[in-house]
């Protein structure tokens, strides 16, 4: 009969979520923390293989990038009396710039072999310049006074000249040929032969 309402059809099923299962958005947050969490251990991974390589370098043979450039110049003033020396003025003569500090033990390892070259070389047309490094005048002055020398020790109280040379640690050693350009770089104490070596060669080539 037409009056009569149409067939219903089946009744719609609704699937409830058990309290207990997960939810989209749940699975979604727990997938980002697992690659958050995966990329900071590839990082500490990274850093510690790094670390580990660098470790095993020894920092005295690490090539500066300011060898073979012009030594940066600088005019400082004597560390215990008047007068300053500039660099640019000694240019012709083999220099060797030595950082070191008071508080450093070995400053005190390495020296024997600086006064050593210095007396054997003072007389060639060679150069020895002395600066602190993050060091008290008074410190620095009474270390001089205690280890003796002779050479001539500057006064560096910003640190500019050392942040110059990329200076991190003391003692550090640069070696300028007579052109005034960087030719060595020693990190750590250095021996007497290294420095006989090095300032040897710089003088034949200066002769050649």
């Amino acid at each position: 009969m037409s009056g009569e309402p149409p067939a219903a059809g089946p009744p719609e099923t609704r699937v409830e979520r058990h309290p207990s299962a997960p939810s989209r958005n749940g699975a979604h947050r727990r997938r980002r923390r697992l690659v958050m969490l995966g990329g900071v251990v590839l990082v500490v991974a990274l850093l510690s293989a790094l670390l580990g390589f660098g470790l095993t370098r020894d920092p005295s043979v690490l090539r500066s990038p300011l060898i073979g450039h012009l030594a940066p110049d600088f005019s400082l003033p004597l560390l215990d009396g008047p007068g300053s020396v500039r660099l640019s003025s000694l240019r012709g003569q083999v220099v060797v710039v030595n950082f070191w500090a008071s508080w450093c033990r070995e400053c005190r390892v390495e020296h024997p072999a600086l006064q050593a070259a210095w007396q054997r070389f003072r007389d060639q047309g060679v150069v020895f310049v002395g600066i602190p490094f993050q060091d008290s005048p008074s410190a620095s002055v009474a270390y001089a006074r205690e280890m003796g020398g002779g050479w001539p020790l500057l006064s560096d109280p910003s640190s500019a000249t050392a942040l110059a040379y990329g200076v991190y640690g003391v003692p550090e050693t640069f070696f300028i040929d007579p052109r005034g350009r960087i030719a060595g770089k020693q990190v750590g104490p250095v021996a007497y032969e290294f420095l006989t070596d090095q300032v040897t060669a710089l003088l034949e080539e200066r002769s050649s």
